[in-house]
């Protein structure tokens, strides 16, 4: 199995192809360019037009690569500096054409998730808890974990690139303005480090760029042994660094000159990360992002897919009817069978409608007034580990859309080549919805349900046909569909 994954950071773009077999990834190719999408932005979170072009000009390269790899075996992540940009979706939607494959924004705390997957499976096994340090162009993320399961994760707002425009904007490089920039990453790693310390760990590590570039320049000074970074010679690094006195002029062994101009910031970050932490050495890994994204890949719509756990953790949180969420799935489950052909939905559709019924109610924790949409809410706004943003505004939708007026407010901030199918998949819940309405021992079945276009028609098993509730339901149903110009057919229904 050909997998591909392309991981949209703030610094960097990376592409990684690879053949699963046999349990192990073996890589066919790697690409990596700067591009440095974070420098991009302006003080309005607006990504420039050159900063665009500079993204768009790199998955032009990375495009042939993606030839005649099939879909559900790609995927597209956007991290901080795309999460932090108001237009990134003018971004997205150019790259989407370009590539033919959707981009995903994914969470600080999702991406900290695949982060520590990628290191953890690039690492040998330790029997103890590791610590997994990723310092990116605009964000940082920390996790302890063991084995591949991870325990503490945390996404800070501290980059390479983002505190190189904040601190050293003008090219100069002091003494003040380094211990600003490290007392800035001491100030936003205080509110994570005693939860850290307190839990601890046995073996840090460090992975990407600048933990990669600080071990490589360190081994070629004799500052360390082969892929180490520590205390002493991070402070024999930064001393060096101080002496350039310039961006421009920064020049080491072992330094790629494409990092140059943002290591030193990326040190600071550094720096304060070891004083924080009371760390005296870290070990560079050489799994990241990209590599735990194609992890992740393998282990979706399986037994191992991490957003099941997501989907558990709500359930138990909020105490959700699961007997009546599992009927309603079940309908719903029934009538997706009998139109996915007609409406050309996939598993990928059948798992969102699933997963949509299962948590329809989830909004009932906190009022039953109005609880689709506080049950959207939740959805869109929690950390749901395996999800990607967009997935997850998917989910909400559904959730949002299930009863009363239906929401084409909603549909229509989604983006445009997702409207069709969630606003059929909505169609289909709000139906489950309706013949379940009255909390029955079993799931409703047995009901035939035919496409023609965007037009449904509905037909009740026999045992329904007399069901005054289920038929005043489904009578208002219709009309709601209607006053949304969707055409839901009833037969056998007065």
């Amino acid at each position: 199995m050909k997998l591909a994954a392309i991981d949209l950071g703030s610094n960097s773009f990376h592409l990684l192809l690879a053949n699963h077999q046999a349990g192990q990834l073996q890589v066919v190719a790697k690409q990596g360019e700067k591009i440095q999408l974070a420098a991009g932005l302006d003080e309005d979170g607006m990504l420039s037009e050159d900063a665009m072009e500079r993204a768009l000009n790199c998955l032009a390269q990375f495009a042939p690569f993606l030839d005649g790899i099939e879909a559900e075996h790609l995927r597209i992540v956007g991290t901080n500096a795309l999460r932090a940009a108001h237009n990134s979706q003018t971004l997205i939607d150019r790259a989407e054409e370009l590539l033919g494959h959707p981009i995903e924004i994914i969470a600080g705390r999702e991406e900290a998730r695949l982060i520590y997957l990628g290191a953890a499976h690039a690492l040998a096994d330790v029997h103890g808890k590791r610590l997994i340090i990723d310092i990116g162009g605009g964000s940082t993320e920390f996790i302890i974990g063991e084995q591949f399961e991870p325990l503490l994760l945390e996404s800070l707002h501290m980059g390479c690139v983002a505190y190189t425009k904040t601190f050293f904007s003008d090219g100069e490089i002091s003494e003040k303005r380094m211990r600003r920039a490290e007392l800035a990453a001491r100030s936003e790693l205080a509110s994570i480090q005693r939860s850290y310390r307190e839990l601890g760990w046995d073996d840090p590590v460090g992975s990407s760029g600048t933990i990669k570039a600080a071990a490589s320049v360190m081994e070629a000074h004799g500052w360390a042994a082969h892929g180490l970074v520590t205390r002493e010679g991070l402070h024999r690094l930064r001393t060096a660094l101080l002496g350039f006195k310039r961006l421009d002029k920064v020049s080491l062994p072992g330094l790629k000159s494409d990092r140059a101009s943002v290591f030193p910031a990326g040190v600071a970050i550094l720096c304060g990360i070891f004083e924080a932490l009371e760390l005296e050495q870290i070990r560079y890994s050489d799994g990241a992002l990209r590599e735990g994204v194609l992890f992740d890949l393998i282990g979706r719509n399986t037994a191992e897919d991490s957003r099941i756990a997501a989907i558990e953790l709500l359930r138990r949180r909020y105490g959700i009817d699961t007997r009546h969420a599992a009927n309603v799935r079940d309908t719903a489950l029934a009538l997706f069978d009998q139109v996915a052909d007609t409406w050309s939905l996939g598993a990928t559709s059948r798992q969102m409608l699933a997963w949509g019924a299962e948590l329809h109610e989830v909004g009932l924790a906190i009022s039953h007034s109005q609880f689709h949409r506080h049950g959207a809410y939740l959805i869109e706004h929690s950390d749901l580990q395996g999800f990607s943003r967009p997935e997850q505004k998917a989910l909400a939708f559904l959730v949002r859309a299930h009863r009363r007026k239906f929401a084409s407010r909603e549909l229509a901030n989604l983006p445009l080549t997702l409207q069709p199918r969630l606003a059929r998949l909505a169609r289909l819940l709000r139906i489950a919805v309706m013949l379940n309405h009255s909390r029955p021992e079993q799931p409703v079945l047995g009901t035939q349900l035919s496409a023609k276009g965007d037009e449904l028609r509905l037909s009740l098993a026999e045992e329904y046909r007399d069901h005054s509730l289920i038929c005043d339901d489904l009578t208002q149903e219709s009309s709601l569909q209607k006053a949304a110009d969707m055409t839901l057919t009833l037969e056998d229904v007065d």
